[in-house]
């Protein structure tokens, strides 16, 4: 049973699916090579997009392919192997855990709803590194999960965009 009002979407495309998450793999590491470099401050891009398909799409992109994805990240930045894996995978499991009841709620209210999960992801890997004897990044780590937060309604628009679209065009139906 659908929420009242809301659209019926068309399947997701698997090439679509892991085509963003490749894509934002890409932006993470091209903005990670910029000119801010690795600043705490930055959104983890891979977290969004994975969060979003984790809740969208849960029997196509779960807790190993979270893992996977966070070794290719540990392994771009140097970090310490399994860092982001665990972070990721925390991250889908609990991504998946909310994903029924999410979905229930508008565009805003998911955002304020997976702000939690992005502010223990990022607490799980600032622990792991100040464990391992890394130094602290400074109080604007808690802006990367703020940030985030802020871009699931514009991520939510972009990707549910080719679910939308009509399966046969036809200009005398709406659907």
């Amino acid at each position: 049973m659908m929420p009242r009002g809301q659209q019926l979407l068309l399947p997701a495309n698997p090439w679509f699916i892991w085509g963003s998450l490749i894509t934002a793999v890409a932006l993470n590491m091209l903005q990670n090579m910029g000119l801010w470099g690795r600043a705490a401050w930055l959104p983890d891009l891979v977290a969004l997009i994975l969060v979003f398909w984790a809740i969208h799409q849960p029997q196509r992109v779960g807790v190993g392919s979270a893992f996977l994805l966070g070794l290719v990240i540990d392994v771009h930045q140097s970090a310490l192997l399994g860092q982001h894996a665990l972070a990721y995978s925390a991250l889908s499991f609990l991504a998946i855990g909310i994903h029924r009841r999410i979905l229930w709620f508008s565009v805003p209210s998911q955002a304020l709803q997976l702000l939690p999960l992005f502010v223990a992801a990022h607490a799980l890997t600032l622990v792991i590194r100040l464990l391992t004897g890394d130094f602290f990044p400074g109080w604007s780590v808690l802006l990367s999960p703020l940030i985030e937060a802020m871009l699931w309604p514009v991520v939510s628009v972009l990707l549910l965009l080719p679910q939308r679209q009509a399966p046969d065009r036809d200009d005398n139906r709406p659907l």
